[in-house]
């Protein structure tokens, strides 16, 4: 695994960092989760990418995922999430890759099976 040597910060501070964020996103708590995020942070995931946290942030806003940790793994800078995730009445299996930079996210990579949402969605 790749780390990001920029911050000292330890594996505990980490995880903890990213289980906040993770709570201000299940609590729509949007602007205390900003806080835990980068300006230029950049998110990769299996439907879509995004640069900077102004765009990841409006399109959390619309899809209102709720996390359920069932895991949480840390090293360095770098945090790893297997979670159930739910969106629009659907609950996925997922693993987060979280990578921290000066004590906030700068990555987030998210791998999931989307099949049951695209199903859901109509969109086969």
């Amino acid at each position: 695994m790749t780390t990001n040597n920029d911050s000292k910060a330890s594996g505990s501070s980490t995880k903890e960092i990213v289980l906040s964020f993770i709570k201000s996103l299940n609590d729509e708590d949007f602007k205390t989760a900003r806080n835990h995020v980068n300006n230029d942070m950049k998110f990769e995931g299996v439907l879509a990418s995004r640069n900077g946290a102004d765009a990841y942030f409006e399109d959390m806003k619309k899809m209102m995922l709720k996390y359920e940790v069932i895991k949480a793994f840390a090293e360095g800078n770098d945090v790893c999430l297997l979670s159930d995730v739910s969106m629009q009445g659907v609950t996925m299996f997922a693993c987060s890759w979280y990578q921290l930079k000066d004590g906030k996210i700068n990555l987030i990579k998210v791998v999931f099976d989307p099949r049951p949402a695209l199903e859901s969605s109509g969109k086969k």
